[in-house]
């Protein structure tokens, strides 16, 4: 905004503004009757002096306590660690699958699957991807008698998976009289896809981030190590 006329009166203008909150200022009695015995000032230029402050001079030391960060504590710190952990094993499982036969990825899908609880025993889930399968890669059977089927379709893919793809997998269920399937890729769904599946019923979609939570989660592909974190045993002490 460019200053008004009153140039004459900026330099003895302060104390005529407060801040009431961040981001909020008004004129203060002095700035009111400063204006009330101005009456040829407009009220944009009144606005403009409620605007004029002085900025105070920064304390070095105030500065520097904001900018430092906060300190965590031993449990943070072990936390982040974790996080930083299984951030970093995700990414290494996802470019190791990404250089895995299809053949290999169908069978991890599986094994995923049934981690995660789906089939009375390893025996229930078959790998079935072949040419002219209509996009089926494997069958799970949810009870013994095979009453029950889940299919599945495993992409091993770079590539963004469209609606099409998702379509295509639905599509070739129709046969089977399928009513549960999940299809499971490396990479990811475009919206169209993700639309797709919530219209239909029956139709789980698992993109590559979420395959590798689950493979941590359960144990796939990965070991885990067990780390002793002491803590105090109040109740020991309580007597």
């Amino acid at each position: 905004m460019t200053l008004p006329t009153y140039d004459r009166f900026i330099g003895p203008l302060q104390g005529y503004s407060s801040s009431t909150k961040r981001g909020f200022w008004r004129l203060t009695p002095e700035g009111l009757s400063f204006a009330k015995a101005n009456p040829a000032l407009s009220a944009e230029q009144i606005a403009t002096i409620a605007l004029l402050r002085d900025e105070p001079e920064s304390d070095p030391q105030v500065v520097a306590a904001e900018a430092a960060p906060v300190p965590q504590s031993p449990d943070e710190r072990l936390e982040t660690a974790l996080r930083e952990l299984s951030d970093s094993v995700a990414s290494e499982l996802l470019e190791t699958v990404l250089e895995a036969s299809p053949a290999f990825f169908e069978g991890l899908v599986l094994d995923v699957l049934h981690a995660i609880g789906y089939g009375t025993s390893r025996k229930d889930l078959e790998r079935v991807g072949k040419s002219g399968d209509g996009g089926i890669d494997g069958i799970i059977a949810l009870d013994r008698l095979g009453l029950e089927k889940v299919y599945v379709q495993a992409k091993r893919w770079k590539g963004t998976v469209g609606r099409p793809d998702v379509q295509a997998f639905y599509g070739a269920l129709a046969g089977q009289r399928a009513r549960k399937s999940i299809f499971i890729t490396t990479s990811s769904y475009t919206p169209h896809a993700v639309e797709f599946a919530a219209t239909v019923e029956g139709l789980i979609l698992v993109d590559g981030k979420r395959l590798t939570e689950l493979m941590l989660e359960f144990g796939v592909g990965v070991s885990h190590r067990i780390i002793k974190v002491p803590k105090l045993d109040s109740d020991y002490f309580d007597v």
